[in-house]
């Protein structure tokens, strides 16, 4: 691998930025020619707050400055745009979403795999990452397959992630035609882990995973409405690894929500989570401290874990109808699992979308990127110690070790 070598020439020659509020916003204002970002309160502050990490933590080399000054710039664009869209369409706003399925998903658990699953169903509207990507116009049905933003979005992935870390797919596929998960909606509110993914930022970490998401899930809600307005389907089914700090918002803003739960040993999926961290954050810093990013995850999935039992616990009408999705029973079959997912909730499915996903299992096996190496000890973490920090979680969902 000579990635060091290529980010090290490419650092020689990529442009500077400022990665400041004005030169940002001036920026998102200039290129589209508006103005209105929406309601202050739903993205001010987590934006000034990332801009900070980024400046004062997040160790950036020239080339990290640049993605981070375009990530952020897109974000803003996006805002501008979709409040805008929303402005001039107001009935976007009474469009109904009924009974979305949330897939809410520890890293690395098989949440991936069974949302891309669940995107061969006709009836089930999934959020494609193009879409996401560039949000305006309103995607529509007739246009859904040929929208010249897959284009855009596919030349993105390969000017960035593809070019700097070619390894990285075999570790977490990226692709505008993939179903993309609930992170990158958030980062629309400038409110998600999605960031901490990609860059050293434990304050603006820390603080997201405090802060009440009730506002961000009401924004996701039009998000929803917004892409669903010109191509409609029965259902949304989402996924996220960021749903275990928001479940009951979720349950407030969505209150007839169905609720998928993903469950995998704790040790496994853990390593490899911070090696996704660890690779994504080489793209952006020379100074990448796996030992730390092991303490900074460890950490924050016990917490998400803990919430997720306490969710559990409660007397909400999601929590009680909850389906548990277990990583080894899925494997085992996938489309196994869909038909039971499907059968926990009432769900008709015909064979004909039974035949569309055994075709998409048998196109799409496993590894078909190649593998990744990963062990807990490469990010300083003690196996005997994790373990028991996990205990409760493996215990009251009763996970197996792997």
């Amino acid at each position: 691998m000579n990635t060091g070598a290529a980010k090290g020439q490419a650092s020689d020659s990529v442009p500077q930025v400022q990665l400041t509020e004005a030169a940002l916003l001036d920026s998102a204002r200039r290129n589209t020619g508006l103005t209105d970002f929406g309601n202050e309160a739903d993205w001010r502050e987590g934006f000034q707050r990332l801009l900070a990490s980024l400046n004062e933590e997040a160790r950036l080399n020239a080339v990290g400055r640049l993605i981070a000054f375009n990530d952020l710039l897109r974000h803003l664009e996006n805002r501008l745009r979709v409040t805008d869209d929303i402005k001039r369409h107001p009935e976007i706003l009474d469009v109904e979403i009924v009974k979305p399925l949330f897939m809410v998903g520890l890293p690395r658990t098989g949440s991936t795999i069974m949302h891309d699953l669940l995107a061969k169903d006709p009836a089930n509207r999934v959020p494609m990452t193009w879409e996401c990507h560039l949000m305006s116009p309103p995607p529509e049905r007739a246009t859904y397959e040929t929208d010249p933003r897959i284009a855009i979005c596919e030349a993105h992935f390969e000017r960035t992630s593809r070019a700097l870390i070619p390894e990285f797919q075999a570790l977490h596929e990226m692709g505008a035609h993939l179903a993309q998960e609930c992170l990158m909606l958030n980062a629309f509110d400038f409110k998600s882990i999605i960031f901490a993914n990609q860059f050293r930022i434990p304050a603006y970490q820390r603080w997201v995973e405090q802060s009440d998401p009730i506002s961000v899930y009401r924004t996701h809600k039009r998000q929803l409405q917004y892409m669903q307005w010109l191509n409609p389907r029965e259902r949304w089914v989402l996924k996220s690894t960021g749903y275990h700090w928001a479940l009951d918002a979720i349950c407030k803003v969505y209150p007839d929500a169905r609720i998928v739960m993903t469950h995998r040993d704790p040790l496994k999926l853990i390593a490899s989570h911070c090696s996704l961290v660890a690779m994504a954050c080489t793209m952006g810093s020379d100074e990448v401290d796996r030992h730390e990013i092991g303490q900074i995850w460890s950490k924050s999935w016990e917490e998400a874990m803990r919430r997720g039992v306490a969710f559990r616990q409660s007397d909400l009408p999601a929590a009680r109808n909850a389906f548990d999705m277990h990583f080894t029973e899925m494997l085992r079959d996938q489309v196994g699992m869909a038909q039971r997912i499907y059968a926990h909730f009432g769900m008709p499915m015909s064979e004909e979308v039974l035949t569309r996903m055994r075709a998409f299992i048998a196109g799409n096996p496993r590894d078909r990127h190649g593998t990744h190496r990963y062990t807990l000890e490469q990010f300083g973490l003690d196996r005997a110690r994790e373990r028991q920090r996990y205990r409760f979680y493996q215990e009251f969902f009763k996970v197996a070790e792997e």
